[in-house]
């Protein structure tokens, strides 16, 4: 996310078998440095020891859940309505950058997976304004507050057309695992903990926390007590790391890229609500993507419920 630039990532990489040590800073709005540990603007170094994979936090049960979807922990609500806009810039493999732009919708439809209801989060990927990949991810909380992935359906488009959806996963299908989107209380210090599993696509993802209360400005505000968490791949190792950072209250404002391929670097550049007739118009585009997935993906997505709205009538 870009336009104006008020906070910068800048990052160092070093491999030290078979412990990654990270080293990472941000440039805010000009102050100087605090006390470790407390708000920081200006140069806040990220030193930490990264494991090379990591492990499930805690056991998916679908009696921990309620019944009716809900996401609302605080680093990572999720408001049906709200509508999040990410810009900034992608390096692709010949190593040319493009403008790259997600916009995410938290729709009030839902999807039973694994014998959970989970919310439908819907990515739209852009890459020099052109569709690449318009996803619907599944997110559920359980009774701890523990926000989980429990699935992805991405579809792929190239020159504007649809191309698969050759990576999707749902949990409960294929030997796919849920894993943790965020944690009830994060803390530096805590393991490294699964986002998600699914053999049958190779993908595995990790995170850490590895700082809090951080100050973050992004062309739609400075925002206070902000989380860091470092994700990566353990399946993908060329394809680096990735800083998110969580703003109280609001979820992902910002992504930098330690090292990697394809280095991805958003900020948050619009936050909306939308109304609803906007919401439902989106609604539309959803539904007409999953009843599209049992065709495209007949095999794992074909296997689910069809997606219900939660607030309609």
């Amino acid at each position: 996310m870009k336009n104006r630039m008020c906070t910068r990532v800048a990052m160092l990489i070093a491999l030290v078998t078979p412990l990654l040590i990270v080293t990472a800073g941000t440039a805010g709005a000009g102050e100087g440095d605090e006390s470790n540990g407390h708000e920081k603007d200006g140069h806040a170094p990220i030193t930490v020891t990264v494991p090379a994979d990591c492990t499930q936090a805690a056991a998916f049960t679908p009696k921990d859940f309620p019944r009716r979807a809900r996401v609302d922990n605080k680093w990572f609500p999720l408001r049906p309505g709200t509508n999040f806009v990410m810009s900034g810039t992608v390096v692709d493999e010949q190593g040319v950058t493009h403008r790259h732009q997600i916009v995410t919708t938290v729709t009030d439809l839902t999807k039973t997976i694994n014998g959970v209801r989970s919310i439908i989060v819907f990515d739209r990927d852009l890459d020099n304004g052109e569709l690449q990949e318009s996803e619907l991810a599944f997110m559920a909380q359980d009774e701890d507050n523990r926000v989980w992935n429990v699935g992805e359906y991405p579809e792929e488009y190239v020159d504007g057309k649809l191309d698969g959806a050759p990576s999707t996963w749902i949990a409960g299908i294929a030997r796919a695992t849920a894993g943790v989107g965020m944690l009830p209380k994060p803390r530096v210090g805590t393991a490294a903990y699964l986002q998600g599993v699914a053999p049958k696509v190779d993908f595995r993802d990790c995170a850490q926390v590895v700082q809090t209360d951080q100050k973050v400005c992004v062309p739609v505000r400075c925002y206070h007590h902000v989380l860091v968490t470092e994700e990566w791949a353990p399946l993908e190792p060329d394809g680096g790391h990735q800083l998110k950072y969580y703003a109280p209250g609001v979820g992902n404002i910002q992504v930098g890229a330690i090292g990697g391929d394809n280095p991805e670097v958003l900020q948050l550049t619009a936050l909306t609500r939308l109304n609803g007739k906007d919401l439902a118009a989106i609604r539309g585009q959803v539904l007409a993507q999953d009843r599209r997935g049992y065709r495209v993906s007949p095999n794992v997505y074909g296997r689910t419920p069809v997606a219900k709205c939660a607030g309609c009538s």
